[in-house]
């Protein structure tokens, strides 16, 4: 008889609304052996080739079968530093699930859950370094700069990390939610890089604690800048300036990193309504809805300019936000948010249909000229994020001006992500090639430790 894939255990969905604990569990050593031998081993891994670092995908599966857990996190650490967090958050089903043989018929193998049980279970193994006498400035502690710190600290390169908030981790502390990724698991893993003895330094800014000339004239043969994309995308429209109004990335940050929302005598309070509009379709939106249910928002409503069809998040987090009682409103776009005495009071939608398909291959939403007022004490936009051009500006200022495109993102080079200063390289958000995810973040750092090391040697 044919293996069945086997899933997770969830917490409750009604207990969950009210706390931030993990949603999943993991898989049990019985279902590992049981998902395991579902694998065909192809001999053209496709899953592999949907993976963004290459992860050796069939041979660790493999050492599944063969009751080898640390042979299997040996293999899987050969390319990735994060298999617990890439367990958890990446979009396994438009990438290496999402190229599973297996998935044309059936149910793809649950390469995420076997990934993230092995990270979970095994630890990296240690390293001996030579040291190679050369330094590396790393801006940002996010996927990439985590990823690129550990592989340049394996050739040899005294590596020093640079964040500009208080607490490591980047987007993957601040933006993703702890029932989302545990921060025992993030914390562990940035322990395994100060082991291996890259250094860590936080508040600071980059461009203005201190220049990219500065980190140069310091003695720092190379700089790799993954600082992410934190300057949120608004809507441009009346009433945004309104009290109750949040970016997803202020939201999240509050309540993530500062623990808003959680804590009555929290130092950063955050003023919880009754109800909460969230603007957007990703899973920044999922997030924050999701978030807004468990300090306490009576309703919450995701409300997406197109179909459910086309919403960008992925279905798990669609559907875990569904189970939780967040309420989706397809076809409104967003015109006004109504004041009441300087605070939200109100949003006003238009009705939109479906036209043709615009540049991203999506049926382009067309307004109706019809309206609705939604009744919300809040709003959180959750459409994107662009990049601070704190450190372009300070760099060109002193002479090192980096290039960018007409949106401010860095330009590099699609495989070395090297930058037009020969020196500096650049990846994760701040300087996108392709989705932005944290295994293609992770991927950007591997490329850029590459090309650093091989310009190093």
């Amino acid at each position: 008889m044919a293996v069945e894939r086997q899933h997770v255990k969830e917490q409750d969905k009604i207990a969950r609304r009210s706390n931030f604990e993990a949603v999943e569990s993991n898989l049990t050593p019985e279902q590992v052996k049981l998902e395991a031998s579902r694998c065909l081993h192809c001999k053209n891994p496709r899953c592999v080739q949907g993976c963004p670092v290459n992860i050796k995908i069939p041979e660790f599966i493999d050492a599944l079968k063969q009751d080898n857990l640390d042979e299997a996190g040996r293999i899987i650490r050969e390319t990735s530093m994060l298999p617990s967090v890439c367990g958890r958050v990446c979009p396994q089903e438009r990438q290496c699930e999402g190229n599973c043989i297996l998935g044309i018929k059936g149910e793809p193998v649950a390469i995420g859950a076997l990934e993230r049980y092995v990270g979970d279970n095994t630890a990296a193994a240690k390293t001996e370094i030579k040291p190679s006498g050369k330094k590396v400035a790393i801006v940002g502690s996010g996927c990439a700069g985590i990823t690129a710190a550990a592989d340049l600290r394996k050739a040899g390169h005294e590596v020093v990390v640079f964040e500009a908030l208080h607490k490591l981790g980047g987007v993957l502390r601040y933006g993703i939610p702890p029932f989302r990724l545990p921060r025992t698991i993030l914390d562990r893993e940035i322990t395994n890089l100060k082991e291996m003895g890259v250094e860590f330094h936080t508040n600071v800014i980059v461009g203005k604690s201190i220049t990219l000339k500065q980190l140069k004239e310091d003695g720092f043969d190379a700089i790799f800048i993954c600082s992410g994309a934190g300057l949120p995308k608004m809507m441009h429209i009346p009433g945004e300036n309104l009290n109750g109004v949040f970016s997803a990335n202020e939201f999240l940050t509050r309540v993530n990193l500062m623990g808003a929302g959680r804590d009555e005598n929290n130092a950063t309070p955050l003023k919880v309504g009754k109800k909460v509009a969230v603007i957007g379709g990703g899973n920044v939106a999922m997030d924050a809805a999701r978030t807004a249910v468990r300090v306490g928002f009576e309703e919450v409503s995701i409300l997406y300019r197109r179909t459910e069809k086309e919403l960008p998040a992925r279905l798990e987090e669609i559907r875990h936000a569904k189970e939780e009682g967040v309420q989706f409103k397809f076809l409104h776009a967003p015109v006004e948010i109504l004041e009441n005495e300087g605070y939200v009071n109100g949003m006003k939608f238009e009705i939109m249909e479906l036209g043709e398909p615009d540049a991203s291959g999506r049926r382009r939403p067309v307004g109706t000229g019809k309206y609705v007022i939604e009744d919300v004490d809040t709003v959180i936009v959750a459409l994107g994020t662009g990049p601070n051009p704190i450190i372009q500006r300070s760099a060109e200022a002193e002479g090192l001006e980096i290039i960018t495109d007409a949106k401010g993102y860095i330009e590099v080079d699609p495989e070395k992500r090297s930058t037009n200063q020969p020196f500096i390289f650049a990846g994760g958000d701040v300087a996108p090639v392709g989705a932005s995810n944290a295994i293609n973040a992770m991927g950007a750092g591997k490329k850029a430790a590459k090309a650093i090391n091989d310009m190093l040697k």
